[in-house]
């Protein structure tokens, strides 16, 4: 290898707030230029969501308070980010705070025949000794400039309507609360029957004075898989949906979810309005990751588009203050707030290792994460013939390597780049193309 040394609001749930250090804002704004009419035409998700929900830490055991006290947390300026600036995770882009399932009360008097938490009308009967009111609480959320989502088709004791009449009336009962208690997004589950997503966001838009992100959780077994071919409100009558079963606290688990989007990104069916997502972050959850699995789940995240739903305790100083340098990493936000036609996939993989690339700023710069599977530390090499969107002319272009996880500039390189990575561990860079007579490197003619 070749290498010379050169010194170098009350806001919509995704309008996020990444300052981006390695990007001037018009090529920002170039990255998000290309979006398909295919997405849901609710104008929402066009770069992928940033917030926190409560299952993956909390599970079944949430309350108001506990939500709310969430939603302070998020505002917090407590920290510094790498440019030392005193940053909330709302001011990093964390602005939606979900509340998931066991917000319902479960085989309730006045639960219609068969069913356990909505009555004969279809409305769901909220549990009042956890959550005695709603409203309130997404007024909380909104008085903090945050946003606030719900959760339905619920699993714990799921209602599973069983004739299309009485499927219609459960979620016409569901899109009116969600409105009443005036949420801004919506998860829908895969356990009950609500499962009719394009009656369910159809609803949403007649009904709501205001259009909501809606979330697809049917386990990676949609009803309705992206289709580029059909109008935006069947083609994706969602803003992002799940392409996997539940993700654990493993890094197994996580190199599991992971592989489930590269099918929907080989038929670029990831996209501004309509992101691939394999689950919620297991990034601080039980303390269960390594660093460097930490960094590899959240950097695989990132440079696939993948929507970043955190689930650790965000009032938990220990735990936050562990994980920050990792979520509270601009450039790699930037990265994953990108887009320039394509999503970012896996472009190379073996036994020890898998290697994703994603362009940006219109192809001339490409982000790669070289992820180390295996169980000791390797030597990950990147060879820029063999980087889509990276090719050039033979002999006339060298590279710039630059590592966002650690904002150092690396240097010019002409043919590929290599580093020794730890074990579950992964490098993150942004690669850019130039012209070897621009930077005093001899062309060959």
């Amino acid at each position: 290898t070749s290498h010379i040394n050169m010194p170098h609001q009350h806001k919509l749930v995704d309008a996020i707030r990444v300052v981006n250090v390695m990007f001037t804002f018009t090529e920002f704004m170039a990255f998000i230029c290309l979006v398909p009419a295919t997405a849901n035409n609710n104008g929402l998700a066009l770069t992928p969501p940033l917030g926190w929900r409560s299952w993956n830490l909390f599970g079944h055991d949430v309350n108001q308070s506990l939500i709310e006290n969430i939603m302070d947390g998020m505002v917090k300026r407590t920290r510094r980010d790498h440019l030392g600036q005193l940053s909330s995770l709302c001011d990093l882009g964390y602005c939606d705070v979900g509340l998931d399932d066991n917000w319902q009360d479960c085989n309730h008097p006045s639960a219609a025949p068969h069913m356990h938490y909505h009555d004969k009308e279809g409305n769901p009967i909220v549990d009042l000794t956890l959550f005695p009111d709603l409203k309130r609480m997404t007024d909380h959320a909104h008085y903090l400039n945050l946003t606030a989502g719900w959760y339905g088709n619920n699993c714990i004791c799921k209602d599973q309507c069983e004739t299309e009449e009485e499927c219609k009336l459960q979620m016409k009962g569901d899109v009116k609360a969600l409105v009443k208690y005036n949420f801004d997004s919506w998860k829908l589950d895969g356990c009950g029957g609500e499962n009719d997503l394009v009656l369910f966001n159809s609803m949403i838009m007649e009904m709501a004075d205001r259009p909501i992100v809606v979330e697809n959780c049917h386990w990676g077994n949609p009803k309705y898989d992206p289709d580029n071919t059909l109008p935006p409100a069947l083609g994706c009558p969602y803003n992002f949906y799940r392409t996997s079963g539940d993700i654990r606290p493993s890094y197994e688990s996580i190199l599991s979810n992971l592989a489930t989007v590269e099918k929907y990104h080989s038929r670029n069916q990831s996209y501004p309005g309509c992101w691939a997502y394999p689950d919620m972050l297991q990034v601080g959850v039980e303390n269960a990751l390594t660093a460097e699995e930490t960094r590899s789940h959240f950097g695989s995240w990132a440079i696939i588009s993948s929507p970043l739903i955190l689930s650790h305790d965000v009032n938990d100083d220990v735990v936050t203050d562990q994980i920050w340098d990792v979520i509270s990493n601009r450039e790699v936000l930037a990265v994953n707030q990108a887009y320039a036609g394509d999503s970012g996939g896996v472009y190379e993989k073996g036994k020890n290792h898998r290697y994703f690339s994603k362009p940006i700023d219109g192809g001339s710069r490409v982000a790669l994460l070289l992820m180390n599977t295996g169980s000791s530390n390797n030597t990950l090499m990147a060879k820029f013939e063999d980087i889509p969107g990276l090719s050039c002319e033979v002999n006339k272009c060298a590279y710039h390597v630059r590592d966002i996880w650690n904002h150092k500039n690396l240097g010019i390189f002409e043919t590929l780049w290599s580093v020794s990575v730890k074990s579950h561990d992964a490098a993150f860079v942004v690669v850019d193309r130039v012209h070897k007579k621009d930077v005093g490197i001899a062309v060959n003619s």
